[in-house]
Formats: structure tokens, sequence, C-alpha cells
């Protein structure tokens, strides 16, 4: 790199590559290591991200980042872009002889880094040193990864010419994988960064494990756990996470957030020039980062110069590049969606823009109806012939109309007893929670349930989901999580399928009568229902606004079937839990965690983005 840090970069050329059969590099930028390590430990399934790929041929480019597994240098989470324009190395000064000489780097350029500098540099020396190429770029990455590959767009180097952003690692305050709406992801992230977080003194190929963690029963294990400090006690992290602690010491959407939220930089996108092509890609069962998916897209269609399109499948997270996916939890969905994908857009997509090979149309949003089980495209996303209504809770009647003469709704959250995200006992997360029948959440008398009558027409749901409770409270704060779902009628035929349980084999018999499908659901740590920057408390006694908006959805609500609202105020372990008193969550105390008698006012509502 132009400060002398070596990436550790595996390249695969075809065996065919000459002067007159020139290839483009199609590259992964990865902190979750480039192996397999060594010239003779060929990948099995053939060195692309699939298997459509790989029998393509591409100079196929997989790169440890900066700081991560073989690669040099200090890794730092969702690397802070640089601010203004990230120049090119021949834009820079040079630095004095003696710190080239001291780093071991030669023909490089002072100047500050970021993965932006770290892909224009990986892609120049690519070019200059990789023989039989075809002088274009190709970058995409699921995750992380996407981060990397919406990382490469400020200021793009001129040689890339494609990009795919698939479920990136995007606002992780807002909506993505530590926290959404300032709530604490606890489950995630305990388990995620006892591996990732685990400190390194140079290249490795492999990471050790912070501690042994072998709970079998999550929910019982973060439970005893206790307050969320206790998470740094000796027989944890120990205060050796440094990621981990970056997350609790901050809060609020401070600058640390803030200064990791790549959309800030994507004005940026070669100014002057004709930008990459950009496919964005993600799932609407993605437990991570189905928010950054979505506002990367809508982050991009903002800037007139760029070519930019949306896929959204019936999908968890990365399920697109598996080798088949046709059902989800106890649903499925009539076909392989995952290998169709790949097939009509993913492939296409590099060799058009790549190797001028095919003919490639695409939809502006090539999205998948999770309620109709069937693809839809559209011109704009969300689609311009949608537009906004309301349904008011109302006692326990979810109405179209406002019923001001209703009753408040009243339950009592306890965080000694918080309810369970997911029905059964699960070792860690249970995927399928984005899915799942809420019938085991309607039956606890701290969920509050507004149900429709059944509908006289399909409904079809096309767009966000925007939430506005009215709520009274005798405590200082509380978190509200607010699921949107699909009841099928009572009528509905039973069925038998896969189980979805990581631990046992075999089918079993599902009850779909009544079944309370979730569609989508989220939280919101109501002391940031102002401001993400200046949490607030809540004043006891007094009707307070708690406004946010889900992720979007494309689901059809069929006729017969009934619209269903569940307001609860804890989701455990998926998220920690809030004391419901005003303190530094990070660093409360078991003296901290209140009971909460919350009122909802018959003026909340739901409102939905419908397709006319």
């Amino acid at each position: 790199m132009r400060d002398g840090t070596k990436l550790y970069t595996v390249i695969y050329v075809p065996k065919d590559a000459s002067p007159t059969n020139r290839y483009p590099f199609l590259m992964e930028r990865t902190p979750y290591s480039a192996s397999p390590y060594g010239e003779t430990n060929y990948p099995k399934q053939g060195p692309g991200p699939s298997v459509e790929l790989s029998q393509e041929k591409f100079i196929f480019v997989n790169q440890d980042v900066r700081g991560r597994y073989m690669s040099e240098g200090q890794f730092e989470e969702m690397t802070p872009a640089v601010k203004g324009l990230t120049p090119s190395p021949h834009q820079m000064p040079r630095p004095a002889r003696s710190a080239r000489k001291a780093s071991g780097a030669t023909n490089v350029s002072a100047g500050p880094t970021d993965e932006s500098t770290d892909t224009y540099d990986t892609v120049e020396w690519l070019l200059k040193n990789v023989p039989d190429n075809n002088g274009r770029v190709g970058i995409m990455g699921i995750s992380y990864p996407g981060f990397y590959a919406t990382a490469a767009l400020p200021n793009a180097h001129p040689a890339i010419k494609a990009v795919s952003p698939q479920a990136p690692v995007t606002d992780e305050f807002i909506g993505d994988d530590a926290r959404h709406n300032g709530a604490f992801f606890l489950l995630d992230n305990f388990t995620f960064m006892n591996y990732f977080d685990a400190p390194r003194k140079g290249p490795v190929e492999d990471y050790p494990e912070v501690f042994s963690y072998k709970a079998k029963d999550a929910y019982q294990f973060f439970l005893q756990l206790g307050p969320l400090k206790n998470a740094n006690g000796p027989a944890y992290y120990n205060n050796k996470g440094k990621i981990w602690n970056e997350y609790l010491a901050h809060e609020t959407y401070d600058a640390y957030w803030q200064t990791r939220d790549i959309r800030r930089h994507l004005g940026q996108i070669r100014p002057g020039a004709t930008p990459p092509a950009t496919l964005v890609v993600g799932g609407w069962y993605d437990a991570e980062d189905l928010f950054g998916a979505l506002n990367t897209y809508q982050t991009l269609e903002k800037n007139a110069n760029n070519r930019n399109q949306l896929v959204m499948g019936p999908w968890t997270h990365g399920a697109w590049a598996r080798r088949e996916w046709t059902g989800f939890g106890d649903f499925q969905f009539g076909s392989n969606t995952a290998k169709a994908y790949r097939d009509s857009v993913e492939t296409p997509f590099f060799l058009f823009h790549l190797k001028d090979k095919g003919r490639y149309v695409p939809a502006e949003a090539r999205m998948f109806d999770t309620g109709a089980n069937q693809w839809r495209t559209f011109e704009t996303w969300p689609p311009k012939a949608a537009a906004a209504q309301s349904f008011f809770l109302a006692g326990n009647l979810l109405t179209p109309a406002s019923a001001g003469q209703a009753l408040p709704v009243e339950y009592t959250s306890d965080p000694a007893k918080p309810v369970p995200y997911t029905d059964g006992t699960w070792a860690r997360r249970n995927n399928a929670y984005m899915i799942e029948d809420q019938r085991f959440a309607a039956r606890r008398p701290d969920v509050v349930v507004f149900q429709s009558e059944p509908l006289q027409n399909d409904l079809i749901l096309a767009g966000p989901i925007s939430i506005d409770l009215r709520v009274t409270m005798t405590g200082t704060d509380a978190d509200f999580i607010v699921k949107l779902i699909d009841v099928l009628p009572d009528t509905t035929t039973n069925r038998t399928v896969g189980t979805a349980s990581p631990t046992t084999t075999g089918s079993k018999n599902v009850t779909l009568g009544g079944y309370q499908r979730l569609v989508r659901g989220d939280v919101m740590r109501g002391k940031f229902r102002k401001s993400m920057e200046k949490p607030e408390a809540f004043v006891p006694g007094q009707p307070t606004p708690v406004t946010f908006t889900l992720n979007d959805a494309l689901h059809t609500f069929k006729k017969g079937h009934r619209l269903m609202v569940q307001v609860q105020s804890t989701w455990f372990p998926l998220v920690d839990r809030n004391p419901q008193t005003f303190v530094n969550i990070s660093t409360a105390s078991d003296g901290d965690f209140q009971k909460n008698t919350i009122q909802l006012s018959p003026d909340s509502s739901v409102k939905l983005t419908l397709l006319k």
C-alpha cells in the first residue's frame, strides 16, 4: 500500500491466460481470511465466489484486509473513510527516502489510508504485476466483505467497472450488526466477537477464541450473566476485546459510529467520470444486514451519476450464495431462488461489465414477494405507485379508522422475565425468528396484540413500515419492539416440513391454521426517540410519542388473512435488556433494573406502504 503496509493477496489465474486471451479481475477483500493459504490448497469448489463464476473464468483475487489474518497493519472496525476526496497515489506527496526505507516499501506515497485507498492501491498493483489481464476489475462481497465492496466506490480506480455490495454492513448503530436504533444486539455480538475480536501480535492464519462459550440455552445463559458489564468478567471478555469495549463505550450515535457510516462518502464516486455499475443484493430474512442492503441502495440512488440496481430475495444472510434455497422456516418458495438469482442476475452482471459478454438489461429493482412467492420487478424502489395507509391500535383491534373512544392498552414489562425472541431452546441465534410463528409470544401478558378483521382483498405491502406510538409509562426508559404479522386463516391446511433446528434432523408437522407469520419486526430504544445523539429520559405519567421506521418489506397479505401487530418491550437475548431506568446500560447494576407499566393510546398507529 502507499504507506508501505503489505496486504496478503491470493490470486488465481486461468491456465489459458495469454497476451491474446486476457481476463478481468474479480476481487473480494475480506476480514475473514483469504484462505486457503498455499499453492497446494486449491479450493475444492473453484476459486470464485460461486461455481457459476468459477466456470466462466476470471482472475480471482482474495485479499486479507489491513490488520487481519496474514496482512500487515492495524485493523479498525469498519475503517472510517478519510474526509474529502481520497487521492490516488500519484496525487500524494512522496515521503522522505528514509521513511520509505524504514517501512521496507518502494515507490509509495505518503498520506492517509482507508479502505478506498487500499482498494485503489491493490488494483494499481494488480494491473501492473499480473500479466494477461484485460484492464477491468469487478469487486463483490457479502456482509463485512460487502462493506469493503461499498468502500471501493468513493473515488474508485478507473479500472473498477462493476461493484456488488451484498448484505453490506453499513451503519452499525442505526440498523446493522451492532445496534438497531440504539438497542444493543447482545446475542450476536457476544458470540461473534469471541473470535473476531481476539488480539493478535502480527499476521496469523487463524484466531483463537477469547473465552470458552458452551451454553446450550442462550436465554438462560444471558439471564444468569446479568447486567451487560458482567460480560467483561474474568470468565469472558475480561477487557481483552478491543471492538467489544468500543461498542459498549459508545452508547450514543457519536463520532465513533458516524465516521464508520460509509454512506456519508458515497457522493464521491468517480466525480466527473462514468461510475462503476453497482448491484446491491440483500435478503428479506437477513438478521444481520437487511438495513445495510436497503439503505446502501437508497444512498446510491441519490447520486445522479450512478448506475445502480437492487435485488432482494427470500434469503437469510448470504443465502443467495448457497447451491440451493427453496424454502425457509416453515415455508417453501417453489423454486431454487439462489441459483435463479445467480443465473439471471449476478453472473450476467459481471460477464457483461467485465467481459462484454452477453446482453444484460437489468430491472431497477428485482424483488421477491414473500407472501405471494413470486418475483416482481419495479422501475423504482419503493414503487412510485405505493401509498401510505395508517392502521390504528384501538383496543385489541387493528383498524384503518381512528377509534378515539377505545381505551388504552396496558402491559407491564419485567426485565427479570424478558420476552424471548424465539420459541424453543437455542444455543445460538435462530435465524428463522424473522419468519417464525408468533403465537408463543402472543400468549404472554407482556405482549399486546392488535388484529384486523379478515381482509376482503389482497393487500400488498411494498416499502417501509412507519411506527407512531403514543405511550405513558411508570419508568424513565423502555424499549419498543413492534412486529407486523400475517395471520393465516384457521382453515389453512397443515404442512410437514424439515425442522428449522440446527441440532435435530427429520421433519415436523406444522399447524398453519392461525399461524402468526412474522413479516417484519424491530426495536427502538426509547431514550433515542428524539435524537440518536442525545438520549432523553421519559417523564413518568406523561404521554409521549415514540416514532421510528421498520425496514422495507414486499409481502402480499392475501384475502382472508388478517393483519396483526404485536408490541412488547423485551426481545431477549437477541437484544440486551433495558433496565427501564434512564442509565448508561453498559455500566448498569442489578438495582437499576425495574418493572415498567406501559400504556399505549388508541391513537397509536402503524403506517404501511401499500401498492394501489
